[in-house]
């Protein structure tokens, strides 16, 4: 459990580059950590994002990761901002997970919660093993891998990456 809870931050710390603290939720995101609100945006409130403001929203998450403002993110800043992520959004599904409150997680409330993975392995696993051998193949895994990326990107809007291609220059 310790080994899947380390890789579980570090694919939350890789995930957040530029996730920077702002404004209207952790990140300056829309609470699911993709895209900015309207809100976020309409700097000024009057129900209308200009390019201007769409500029300095990212000029403000720059900003908000180059904490000693010499304009350039060092390795440093970059994964402070990504650890200083990452611990938050574990502390907010740890605090999820802990039901009763006392601070501590078994391993059957983690059982319970869903948290060590689908709750009918059986069935998934079913779906997983597609030749019906009792055991999943390289090739297998893979296929599932490729589906879920499918999946991801038919979610994406076939935007492909995270759906910033609007911000880019």
């Amino acid at each position: 459990m310790k080994t899947t809870l380390i890789a579980g931050l570090f694919l939350t710390a890789a995930a957040v580059p530029l996730a920077a603290q702002g404004p209207g939720g952790p990140g300056g995101h829309d609470g699911e950590g993709r895209h900015p609100t309207f809100e976020m945006l309409d700097a000024d409130g009057d129900g209308k994002v200009t390019q201007a403001e769409i500029a300095a929203f990212r000029a403000g998450r720059f900003a908000e990761v180059d904490t000693n403002g010499d304009g350039v993110v060092t390795l440093e800043e970059f994964t402070a901002q990504a650890v200083a992520r990452a611990t938050e959004r574990a502390a907010e599904m740890f605090a999820r997970l802990d039901a009763d409150g006392d601070g501590a997680l078994s391993r059957d409330a983690l059982e319970a919660r869903g948290a060590l993975g689908p709750v009918d392995e059986g069935r998934m696993f079913a779906r997983l093993d597609a030749d019906g051998d009792g055991a999943v193949s390289l090739e297998e895994f893979e296929a599932m891998k490729e589906r879920r990326a499918e999946m991801h990107r038919h979610r994406e809007g076939g935007r492909g990456g995270h759906g910033r291609r609007w911000m880019r220059n």
